[in-house]
């Protein structure tokens, strides 16, 4: 047992870089994970984050760095030797066997008793409420079934660390939120680690323990989906998490203490700078539609400014309004019960404690 398994580290990834040819993909990359923990790698395509799932899977050759799993140094092993069991995102099942078959090829070919299998198979049917399926094809399968079975073939291998690459992107809104369900019960059941590759930031929020943010090969920020949400380190975070997306007003940051854009003063002795000088000059401030008051609300906040409905967007269970403040465009939730119309005054407020303010030249929080 090396240091890092006695500490309660399960995946270890140091200084890892990977570079097709002249292109860089990742860059000196550290991460740790926690015994039982469940991350999530997000960020748009092209992120690299697919790429980090593969290095850790024995998929791809890393250029220079190092991966530990259960402090084995496993960055030049084989993929079927580093105790990690992949879902990806295409089933990737064979067609011509039932799924028992499919669930128990890999033990098969590893020569595992057949006992030992039935046994496995039996486990993991339960634990997926598959059983009904096992003599079934995977033509007679629907999607969501199908990718139960992908996970299936994950479990039976009896491994530490799990990897998804998007398991549910192939599917429909209603069975990605049902399947979400099931591997958050999954998770909670098995206690293994897991880690999960998405660009779906609902997905990311309701599932990990911790989100590591990617952008170019980089991790941006990697924390608790609460902290990320309400202190995102700068303003790419920012807008890839939180729907509807935050808004973002440009202007000017006086001594620390006052924001302005256009004939807008917002006041800001009750936001917590991160360091402690006070910086001044062009920023942007942030803040989420849902951190907006409304109407008598918003005579009760720190700053408050009156406006005129643009757009009315109904979302079911509440409706987001978009007005102007300071010649910019601001979106703020209220009640699906109110009717507002295009052209309606109304007054709105935050508390600026809730915002998030960014340098507008280089993008990081203040």
């Amino acid at each position: 047992m090396g240091m890092a398994a006695a500490n309660g580290t399960s995946v270890s990834i140091q200084d890892l870089s990977l570079n097709f040819g002249a292109v860089s993909v990742l860059q000196t990359l550290n991460l740790d994970v926690a015994e039982g923990e469940f991350i999530v790698l997000l960020g748009p395509s092209g992120c690299g984050k697919s790429t980090l799932l593969n290095c850790i899977a024995g998929l791809l050759d890393i250029s220079e760095g190092r991966i530990f799993i259960k402090g084995k140094n496993v960055t030049w092993e084989e993929p079927k030797d580093r105790g990690i069991g992949m879902v990806f995102q295409s089933y990737a099942l064979y067609p011509q066997m039932t799924v028992e078959k499919n669930l128990s090829f890999g033990l098969r070919v590893a020569g595992v008793p057949k006992d030992e299998i039935a046994k496995r198979i039996a486990r993991a049917a339960e634990i997926l409420q598959i059983e009904p399926l096992l003599q079934r094809k995977p033509a007679a399968l629907s999607g969501g079934q199908r990718q139960r079975v992908a996970i299936g073939r994950a479990l039976v291998r009896d491994v530490d660390v799990f990897l998804f690459d998007e398991p549910l992107s192939n599917l429909d809104a209603k069975l990605r939120s049902e399947l979400r369900v099931e591997i958050k019960l999954l998770h909670r059941k098995l206690q293994n680690t897991m880690i999960y590759v998405t660009h779906d930031q609902i997905e990311a929020m309701t599932l990990a323990d911790r989100i590591a943010v990617m952008r170019g090969g980089v991790i941006q920020q990697l924390d608790a989906p609460q902290t990320i949400y309400n202190r995102p380190v700068n303003r790419f975070v920012a807008g890839f998490l939180g729907s509807p997306a935050m808004n973002f007003l440009e202007g000017q940051l006086e001594a620390g203490s006052t924001f302005k854009t256009d004939g807008v003063s917002v006041p800001l002795e009750r936001y917590a700078f991160d360091g402690t000088e006070r910086p001044t000059g062009a920023c942007v401030l942030g803040i989420r539609p849902e951190h907006i008051a409304f109407g008598e609300a918003a005579k009760s906040m720190p700053f408050s400014a009156s406006g005129s409905v643009e757009i009315v967007e109904p979302m079911g269970s509440d409706t987001l309004v978009w007005t102007k403040l300071g010649g910019r465009n601001l979106s703020f939730r209220v009640e699906a019960e109110r009717t507002l119309r295009s052209g309606d005054p109304v007054q709105f407020g935050f508390d600026p404690a809730r915002a998030s303010l960014f340098d507008a030249a280089t993008g990081n929080r203040l």
